[in-house]
């Protein structure tokens, strides 16, 4: 019972601490109220409590009144986007209408509530867009207006592009939530083409960033024209002009005036004879030459005044013509060519690689070759026959005999086709046929049969395991004699190959490509030796040309393979624990089982199914912790674990709204001297730690409590930041943590309610604060408040000693009685006064 007096009396204190909130002395006062209908606003309590009349004056304009004892009430509706601020001055008179108190002002202050609208200053807008404009470049602004006190979030707009008409899936314009500025995105920058779809119809909406926000719409029309900054045609230019330089070759033009164009070189080239002037006429300096460079693709910029690209670069081809201005090349100074003596008429003896600089495929490099002179003409002259196009000798009459002629010397004229004012040109070249002595010796080995060589299948290509050994009896140093080693037989006979010595013709057998013992264990090579000449008449390769080789490939443990050398998985942050993230694929060369594992997982965000390889979630993803996550990914052999590989597996987080705003941690709070000379008032940030364009801004307000209202007012700055002001200047000391509500603009949109501190200390001589003054306001009673329940307490107190008081005499009337016939006996009321 004693304690519910003492909450009674509290709530009495704290219920005449309100209502003190609007009540006070007949003094200057501002008044500040939101927007509405008529409602009481202050009550002014005279110094003398005697009876006088409150006179009120100034700009009352039938929106005020003063009743009696003070009260002070709106009489209308007040709106504040028709007028914020009303002058009023308020006096006491007595009966005679003499001046007791003031007059003294009164400043009513009409506050903002969203009761307005957003409306945009056209119904329909129109814009023109270019094809390949720049992306983010301006079409069109569109502009809204909202009635509502523009020092709040009322009126602060926020614009979104709601539906794009045609849909093309793809958003080919955006719009700066902030200015109203449209403009192509990088997708409408590459895509929109006039031919396609000539013009698109976009839904603009606007809002406010009210916590209860209003919401307009308008329809922007945007009109697609054709862009004549466009790469000209492909330009030609002949090569070694004689004209005088510089010559114009082309033309870019930007679709306004005032553009600056500038070329850059895309490739670096030996030599850069191109240059631009302000016209955008392309001019080549120098001759060129195309053997030098045949083609040049260069870039052309259009920049604004300050270096700007008005748009993308375009390129500029640049392809030089030949002409017939190098003459044939012979392969050497002397082309050497072998034919034996017994060779039939109609033998191929060679072919004479003869080639010209100038542009393939043109009659300046079509070559035509003539024998010129054959000498020694023995036995006859016109021994050989060659190819007008090819350069291809053969052999057009018998009679060779090495005895007699052993080498002939043959010049042949190669000569080009020229064209148009550039002749054909020539060049003498000198091949030498050395008749040799006809094959009538095969190639035989030294053994028919290597035996084995064994080889581990982690050997590196290009390494000789074995060498063979074949001899001829031939002319030495022919094609008679030389000896080519081919392997003719095997399954994997592409495994090797055999590379010979052509002094000794000695042949060395190497690994050509990986071997693999899990693939095959065993190799049989069958090899045969052979002669680039053909062989006499009558003369066969027989068994003494073959010989066998086993290769024997011995097991080397390898570590597992994954299947792919990359693994990368892209997922929203919030997808549930126990999700299958990705599936890894690794197999043991050798067929061990193989057991997955995980390194670096520093959250224990994730778990691998050893078994199978499955990668889960096995806690909460958090993207604003890390956005993108790397593990490493693991694969042991069962059997041998250490041998073991690994890849590593990069996880994208895509953001969802799961972050509510927070008061900025760079936020330590301003510090007044008390007592305050006016009415302060700071700037604080919110911060969201999700990414954008999500979250692209917060609503700040205050949170809807009426001792909060009455001393604080919160207006917004911009979509990052907002002011909290004073509405009086009677704080007491302390830290006052003022509530206030963080809402995002994320879908669902998230709040959380912040305290911001407001310290308020004594201060010493040269304004500084004196820390032990400092207590914490907020949650905890004001003086006045203190005082209320401390004579409450004190009061309660007084109750009980005067109850105990009074039950003590009581007690003590009662024991006066004991010996009357109220009592029985002595002891009984000796039992009754215990």
């Amino acid at each position: 019972m004693i304690w519910h007096l003492v909450i009674f009396l509290f709530l009495i204190q704290i219920q005449g601490l309100a209502l003190g909130q609007n009540e006070g002395p007949i003094v200057d006062t501002d008044i500040r109220t939101p927007e509405g209908p008529a409602a009481t606003l202050y009550q002014f309590i005279p110094r003398d409590p005697a009876p006088v009349t409150f006179v009120l004056e100034g700009e009352v304009e039938n929106a005020f009144q003063i009743q009696e004892h003070g009260i002070f009430r709106s009489t209308r509706l007040l709106d504040r986007e028709t007028k914020n601020l009303y002058r009023l001055w308020v006096k006491t008179v007595n009966d005679e209408g003499r001046v007791i108190e003031g007059p003294s002002a009164v400043n009513v202050f009409v506050e903002d509530i969203n009761d307005n609208v957003p409306i945009f200053n056209q119904s329909e807008y129109y814009g023109e867009a270019r094809e390949k404009s720049r992306p983010g470049k301006t079409i069109i602004r569109v502009s809204a207006t909202d009635a509502d006190d523009p020092e709040t979030p009322n009126a602060q707009l926020v614009y979104k592009i709601v539906y794009q008409i045609p849909d093309t899936k793809i958003m080919y314009f955006q719009i700066n939530n902030h200015s109203g500025e449209i403009s192509l995105t990088l997708n409408g920058s590459q895509l929109v083409d006039v031919h396609t779809e000539d013009s698109y119809e976009l839904t603009v909406s606007v809002s406010d960033l009210s916590v209860r926000p209003f919401s307009a719409n308008t329809k922007v029309v945007i009109k697609i024209t054709e862009n004549i900054w466009k790469s000209p045609s492909p330009i030609t230019i002949v090569e070694n002009s004689t004209e005088p330089h510089p010559i114009k070759i082309t033309q870019v033009q930007w679709n306004d005036e005032g553009a600056i164009y500038e070329i850059h070189q895309r490739d670096k080239f030996r030599r850069f004879p191109f240059t631009i002037d302000q016209d955008g006429n392309i001019n080549v300096t120098e001759p060129l030459d195309r053997e030098e460079q045949s083609l040049y693709i260069f870039s052309a910029f259009a920049k604004n005044q300050n270096g700007i690209a008005f748009m993308r670069a375009i390129d500029i081809e640049v392809n030089v013509q030949d002409i017939n201005d190098n003459p044939p090349t012979c392969p050497g100074p002397v082309t050497i060519f072998e034919i034996q003596e017994n060779e039939l008429v109609g033998s191929f003896i060679g072919e004479l690689a003869a080639t010209d600089l100038d542009e393939p495929g043109s009659r300046n490099a079509l070559l035509r070759f003539r024998i010129v002179s054959q000498n020694p003409k023995i036995p006859e002259d016109g021994m050989f026959f060659l190819d007008e196009i090819s350069g291809s000798f053969r052999l057009i009459k018998s009679g060779l005999d090495i005895d007699d002629v052993d080498l002939y010397i043959i010049k042949v004229n190669v000569t080009d086709q020229g064209s148009g004012l550039h002749p054909a040109l020539s060049t003498l070249c000198e091949v030498h046929i050395k008749v040799i002595d006809v094959n009538d010796q095969i190639p035989i080995f030294e053994t028919s049969d290597y035996g084995n060589v064994t080889v581990s299948e982690g050997l590196p290509l290009q390494t000789v395991i074995f060498e063979i050994q074949a001899t001829d009896a031939d002319q030495q140093f022919t094609g008679s004699s030389e000896i080519i080693y081919e392997i003719e037989e095997g399954e994997h006979k592409h495994l090797f190959v055999i590379d010979t010595d052509k002094e000794t013709n000695r042949g060395y057998v190497k690994i050509f490509l990986p071997l693999d013992y899990e693939t095959s264990k065993m190799h049989k090579l069958v090899i045969h030796a052979r002669n680039p000449e053909p062989l006499f008449t009558g003369v066969e390769y027989n068994d003494s040309s073959i010989t066998h080789l086993k290769v024997i490939v011995t097991d080397v443990d390898e570590v597992p393979q994954f299947e792919s050398s990359i693994l990368q998985k892209q997922v929203s942050e919030d997808i549930p624990i126990g999700t299958l993230l990705i599936k890894v694929v690794a197999i043991d060369p050798e067929g061990d089982d193989v057991i997955f594992g995980l390194k670096g997982d520093k959250r224990n965000w994730l778990w691998i199914n050893e078994t199978t390889g499955d990668i889960y979630t096995n806690a909460e993803l958090d993207r604003e912790t890390e956005s993108s996550y790397q593990v490493q990914v693991t694969a042991k052999e069962r059997k041998n674990p250490s041998m073991s590989s690994s890849v590593y597996l990069h996880i994208y987080l895509d953001d969802v709204n799961d972050n509510a705003p927070t008061l900025s941690s760079s936020y330590n709070g301003p510090v007044y001297c008390n007592p305050l000379s006016k009415p302060e008032s700071l700037i604080f940030e919110g911060v969201d730690a999700d990414s954008t364009p999500r979250n692209r801004g917060i609503r700040f307000s205050l949170v809807a409590d009426e001792e909060t209202n009455k001393n604080w007012t919160l207006s917004f700055v911009n979509i990052t930041h907002a002011k909290l002001s004073m509405n009086h200047n009677y704080f007491p000391i302390g830290i006052h943590r003022v509530p206030v509500t963080l809402t995002d603009t994320g879908r669902p949109p998230l709040t959380s309610v912040v305290y911001v501190p407001v310290t308020i200390c004594a201060c010493s001589s040269d304004n500084h604060c004196i820390s032990d003054s400092v207590e914490e306001s907020f949650g905890k009673p004001s003086v006045g408040m203190a005082l209320g329940i401390l004579f409450g307490v004190l009061g309660v107190i007084g109750i009980i000693v005067a109850a105990v008081f009074i039950s003590i005499d009581q007690k003590k009337k009662k024991q006066t009685k004991a010996p009357t016939s109220d009592a029985a006996n002595a002891t009984e009321t000796v039992r009754l006064a215990s």
